[in-house]
């Protein structure tokens, strides 16, 4: 069997403060609510084809195993492919918001090499926002 991966499904990002973590996704970043799970410590943000799970730390579906909060990540970096990449625009409605910004740079995706911005969460997580590929460079691969 050989398993085909399409895209990116889910993340599940966890979180000690889910209303503040859902706000900076939806606010600035421009995702949806699209279910929540209170009872499970769970919250389903809408991102494009994809979802962002918020996952409240100490709730029904945080094992053990996750780790005492702060004294480790549990992933690297989040990427985000946005269309319309325009990072002085980005840059400018980011830093409105408050959000501290990391390195842009050319670096390699899922479609190929294209401009991408780092910044990072209310809770210091890394985003990665990547723009479309860049013509030139996707047909030299």
């Amino acid at each position: 069997m050989k398993i085909h991966i399409r895209e990116i499904d889910h993340v599940v990002i966890r979180a000690t403060n889910v209303e503040a973590m859902a706000r900076f996704y939806c606010d600035v970043l421009g995702c949806s609510v699209e279910k929540e799970q209170r009872d499970l410590g769970l919250t389903q943000l809408r991102a494009g084809r994809s979802l962002i799970d918020l996952l409240q730390v100490g709730a029904k579906l945080d094992h053990a195993e996750n780790g005492v909060p702060g004294t480790g990540r549990n992933m690297d970096h989040l990427c985000l492919r946005v269309e319309s990449f325009d990072a002085d625009a980005l840059k400018t409605h980011l830093a409105g918001h408050g959000a501290r910004l990391g390195e842009q740079a050319l670096r390699y995706g899922a479609d190929g090499f294209g401009q991408s911005l780092y910044l990072f969460d209310p809770e210091g997580n890394m985003v990665e926002l990547k723009g479309p590929p860049e013509a030139a460079r996707v047909t030299s691969l």
